[in-house]
């Protein structure tokens, strides 16, 4: 089906080939990927813009010797497929199957675990230095995005790079784009420098000089040493900061020429001490609608690849976020919406068309985002921080010392709470409930449906402490009593301003029966309602010497202690059902509650086990964990 790929199962077979047979092989990847990735989803403009260069990688570099290290991760599907696992790129992202980020677990070639940004700079600098500690010989290549290096971790890296001097790599990967459109003075510096094809072909021609000078056509290390010389000193001066952190600069590179890749790999590879190789690519090349619109296709669900990505007839979480966020700034002046980098992600693409004067895109960096949002609020303002659960952990420390400790009035809206499905570990937000629970002045609210979230957003406008929302990935989503017929009592409509209180929505406590409460949290509520259907309709599953109420937490932290030891003293028995682990979570409020009033009452706590949970459909690993509504019929 492919001339040249199907032959190609591992780096050494394009070794040989010539830049010829390397064209074709690009152009059949580029079909392979499109193919693929439009029956599974996952990250394909990114990957499209990386493929001449990871063959560049491939031909030129030894791997697993020497060690390629790719930042984040979601470009590294080409390197997937020269590795042998081309065969198994139909189970990509799915259960079991391959993940979507560089895996160690899955082969020796992929030499660091990835998924959150900016980390290649200091893993490669961390195995450059042992390298050298026991001698070893091989090479340190760590390839990272344009968005990715405006990542403070980054710059700290490059930092300590350019003092220790270490033989490593850098390759920045430019295409002016990270998800979104990429923001930053740094950006905006990268982006002006300019092929300088006269250095280039000065290089060529001092290295040819040195050919001829040195026995065997080689460059001894004093030839190269005046090579290096001679393109540093004609070097644009733009390029003046990596020069003063003492990395060599070499670029911008046309990153779609495999020849002059080749060509600066080889060259650089000769150079002792630091390299920073700017290379130029294009964000989804190939693909006609990925080359148009490139931050459509930076992550995919399946899709028909003839006629592109569809639109799809429901709403997002996110976008429904940012048109509820946009409504009350309309009415408030001082409402402003900050994303690190995730504006598509996080819906405040929506936000930003109605109040740009009021939107702020830090660029990749949590931690200044949240300390910035800690000046918007002291100055007078009423920020909002949009950002996925996994990613808020990279602000902890400033969540915790510039945010809570003098209770600035921010609201964290956090995506993406939860188990993500094919993203896997590292995109999980399995951890928010437990790194928020601990931190004074803080309230947590988990809303059960959509119609919950926008009433919470609406509620913190008025809220003037620290607040966070959590809320799933997906499309949106709604509570119905009426598809629930054995709720005969009315669902309660506490208001959100009675703080720390649920809401029960179903209340089957009978005489003469265990009674057993379940507090759920956020979208919780639907798996368990749907399980005590299950029972209700399943006479061999129904226990008539059980009995049932459900409450809708809403608040996660803090806890009316009255209003939960009035539903004590009603049961037998508590369960809480959380998407979030088990340790630290709200089943550990509530045990700490149960304890510190000194309450006789039994309690199970169900949530995420204490684990890393892999990937694969949210359904699939809801099930794989027990925490589906069949697995939690029998739970409960």
């Amino acid at each position: 089906m492919y001339r040249i790929l199907d032959g190609v199962n591992s780096p050494q077979d394009i070794k040989k080939m010539d830049y010829h047979q390397l064209d074709d092989l690009a152009k059949d990847i580029r079909r392979f990927l499109v193919k693929n990735v439009s029956n599974t989803g996952g990250h394909l403009a990114s990957n499209l813009g990386v493929v001449e260069l990871t063959l560049a990688l491939h031909k030129v570099f030894d791997s697993p010797k020497d060690k390629i290290i790719w930042d984040v991760g979601h470009q590294s599907y080409v390197h997937k497929i020269l590795t042998g696992r081309k065969n198994k790129f139909h189970s990509l992202r799915q259960f079991e199957g391959l993940s979507g980020f560089p895996k160690e677990s899955e082969s020796d070639h992929d030499i660091f675990d990835t998924g959150h940004s900016s980390t290649s700079i200091s893993a490669g600098l961390g195995i450059a230095c042992a390298r050298d500690i026991t001698g070893d010989k091989y090479q340190v290549i760590s390839v990272i995005g344009d968005g990715s290096i405006t990542g403070g971790m980054a710059v700290e890296a490059l930092n300590n790079l350019g003092y220790m001097k270490k033989n490593m790599i850098v390759i920045f990967n430019d295409n002016e784009m990270s998800i979104d459109k990429n923001i930053g003075a740094f950006s905006l510096y990268m982006s002006k420098l300019m092929i300088n094809s006269d250095t280039l072909n000065l290089k060529n021609r001092i290295d040819k000089i040195m050919n001829m000078t040195y026995v065997g056509g080689k460059i001894s290390e004093k030839a190269n040493k005046i090579t290096d010389s001679l393109i540093t000193s004609i070097l644009p001066s733009e390029c003046g900061f990596m020069d003063a952190l003492g990395i060599k600069y070499l670029g911008p590179i046309n990153g779609h020429d495999i020849a002059t890749l080749v060509d600066i790999l080889e060259y650089a590879k000769c150079i002792d001490g630091p390299k920073f190789i700017h290379v130029k690519t294009l964000k989804g090349k190939g693909y006609r609608y990925s080359e148009n619109r490139p931050d459509k296709y930076h992550g995919v669900g399946k899709f028909d690849y003839k006629v592109g990505v569809s639109q799809s007839s429901k709403r997002s979480i996110s976008e429904i976020v940012g048109y509820t966020l946009s409504k009350i700034a309309d009415k408030n002046d001082k409402v402003v919406a900050v994303t690190a980098a995730m504006s598509t992600g996080t819906g405040l693409n929506v936000y930003e068309r109605f109040h740009p004067d009021r939107y702020f895109d830090v660029g990749i960096c949590e931690q200044h985002a949240v300390t910035f949002c800690a000046g918007l609020s002291k100055a007078g303002m009423k920020p909002y921080f949009a950002v996925y659960s996994t990613f808020l952990q990279r602000g902890y420390d400033q969540l915790i010392h510039d945010v809570c400790i003098n209770n600035r009035p921010v609201t964290f809206l956090i995506d993406r709470a939860g188990l993500v499905g094919n993203d896997g570990e590292t995109h999980h937000g399995e951890f928010d409930l437990s790194y928020l629970n601990p931190i004074p002045n803080i309230a947590i609210l988990a809303p059960a449906d959509t119609k919950e979230m926008v009433k919470m957003i609406k509620y913190s406008e008025g809220y003037n402490s620290t607040l966070a929302i959590r809320y799933p990935r997906g499309s949106e989503y709604y509570f119905n009593k009426e598809d629930y017929g054995f709720i005969k009592n009315e669902v309660e409509k506490k208001p959100l301003s009675r703080i720390g209180q649920g809401r029960i929505i179903y209340d089957g406590l009978e005489d003469n029966t265990e009674k057993i409460a379940i507090f759920t949290v956020g979208n919780m509520l639907i798996p368990i309602l749907n399980s005590i259907k299950i029972l209700k309709n399943d006479e061999s599953k129904l226990d008539e010497k059980k009995s049932y109420i459900v409450i809708d937490a809403r608040y996660v932290k803090p806890l009316d202690k009255e209003y939960y030891i009035d539903i004590f003293k009603r049961v037998d028995k508590i369960i809480t059902v959380e998407d979030n682990v088990i340790t630290g979570g709200y089943g550990c409020q509530i045990e700490r509650l149960i304890s510190d009033n000194d309450v006789d009452i039994k309690l199970e706590k169900i949530g995420i086990p204490d684990e890393f949970i892999t990937h694969g459909d949210t359904d699939k690993l809801m099930e794989s964990i027990s925490m589906d509504s069949s697995s939690l019929v029998d739970r409960i």
